[in-house]
């Protein structure tokens, strides 16, 4: 998996002209290793507390020493490969840090608990560690990289759980779905890893970024546990994301094109040869009635907005908690915000996904662009069923991914103006005056 994802070597010239054109995808001489040790350790934050039992049952306090510890880790070696503290100007992370604001003023009241604190101390680390990796933001995919090998580790995990305990991976509790064996994990986040890598690695195909043999290691197994955990969310921000990625590279790519025409002939075709089968996997069992109201999830977003609040606390929140109201989770990005940031939280969440979506539509056509694109939709998509989007959370680490493609070589933005040269006329010796 290491050596199959080719980053291309520095171009001729020496390391100085490292630099690369915004869109090539080639990572720069200048960016450490321990960067991608960075971006793991993010990851392995905010995989979360809160899951099905293990095969050997692990204390909360125990996996939140690990999370916690793993983000202060991320922080201290970033600061260690930065320690000038360059930074680059990035519209992403300096809305993220606008959104401490509503959370510290919201989470600051002692009635919410010195939980609310902890996480707002969380989110500043967070948020502080995307700063310093800012430097190295320069549209190649180096990121995208460390980011497949990361949730992919992840994957192997799970995968490794179902072969050791197939009874404590596919739990009646949670009617026969994937859930982590060895790691906490619910079938949602392992939904979301798996579709997430599986739509890079194909974008990585298109691009030739990776051979087919090494891409088929990581997609089909991937697509297996995706279907295992029978998560609908993931599956459709699935093909919208690659959807929209593949249509931005439709005009520049004959392999785009081609991908395109045979995935909708397979798809028409599965849809008519296995119909039933697709539906039955699709309701998961379920009636009609619990179907439409979103398994549960539409009763307490109807009582999340009829609870009282303060002008204060609609501006503001209730202070960043666990995503739940009434002991019941939210599960949608935007109203979790706006029981815990605010109105004010809301707004900025908003801001973070139109900007990065107009940035990544006024980009010209590039591998880099339908990264982003396939993260922004995919994103965008699990909001509405999925919370995570106003605290760390992998959606933001997805939305942090795709900020650190769009953004500019510093090469390119930081190039000197020539000045410009007057042409000199040579005077003949016979006109020259001689003293």
């Amino acid at each position: 998996m290491g050596g199959a994802l080719r980053s291309g070597g520095p171009p001729p010239g020496g390391p100085d002209t490292a630099r690369t054109r915004p869109g090539t995808g080639l990572r720069p001489a200048g960016t450490p290793r321990s960067v991608g040790i960075v971006w793991a350790l993010l990851g392995l934050n905010t995989l979360g507390s809160a899951g099905a039992k293990t095969i050997v049952p692990l204390p909360r306090s125990l996996i939140q020493l690990v999370t916690m510890g793993a983000l202060v880790a991320a922080f201290a070696l970033a600061l260690a490969i930065n320690l000038r503290l360059r930074i680059r100007a990035s519209a992403f992370v300096l809305m993220l840090t606008l959104l401490l604001v509503p959370s510290v003023v919201s989470s600051a009241h002692l009635d919410v608990g010195f939980g609310a604190l902890f996480r707002c101390t969380r989110l500043a680390l967070f948020v502080g560690t995307l700063w310093l990796l800012s430097r190295w933001w320069d549209g190649s995919l180096t990121f995208v990289q460390s980011h497949i090998r990361m949730y992919f580790a992840v994957l192997v995990s799970v995968a490794a759980g179902l072969l050791i305990s197939p009874g404590a991976a596919l739990p009646e509790l949670y009617g026969g779905r994937l859930v982590g064996a060895l790691w906490p994990l619910t079938p949602p986040q392992i939904g979301q890893y798996a579709a997430v890598i599986i739509g890079l690695t194909v974008l990585l195909v298109l691009g030739r970024r990776i051979d087919r043999s090494s891409a088929a290691l990581v997609i089909v197994p991937s697509l297996v546990l995706l279907a295992m955990t029978h998560t609908r969310t993931a599956t459709l921000g699935l093909i919208v994301g690659l959807t929209l990625a593949i249509g931005s590279l439709i005009l520049t790519s004959a392999a785009a094109r081609r991908f395109f025409t045979w995935t909708v002939l397979i798809v028409v075709v599965a849809a008519v040869g296995f119909a039933s089968a697709l539906q039955a996997w699709f309701l998961r069992g379920q009636s009609q009635e619990n179907f439409s109201s979103l398994t549960g999830r539409a009763k307490v977003w109807d009582a999340l907005l009829a609870a009282p609040r303060t002008t204060a606390e609609q501006m503001f929140g209730w202070g960043l908690g666990d995503k739940s109201f009434g002991g019941l989770p939210i599960d949608n990005s935007w109203l979790a915000v706006y029981n815990e940031q605010g109105l004010i939280g809301v707004a900025l969440v908003a801001l973070i996904i139109i900007v990065l979506g107009g940035v990544a539509l006024l980009r010209p056509p590039s591998l880099p662009r339908a990264c982003a694109i396939f993260l922004i939709s995919y994103v965008a998509m699990s909001s509405y069923t999925e919370a995570g989007l106003g605290d760390a959370s992998p959606y933001l680490l997805h939305l942090a991914l795709a900020a650190s493609l769009l953004a500019v070589p510093a090469a390119a933005t930081n190039l000197p103006k020539p000045k410009p040269t007057i042409p000199r006329r040579r005077v003949p010796r016979w006109a020259q005056d001689r003293k």
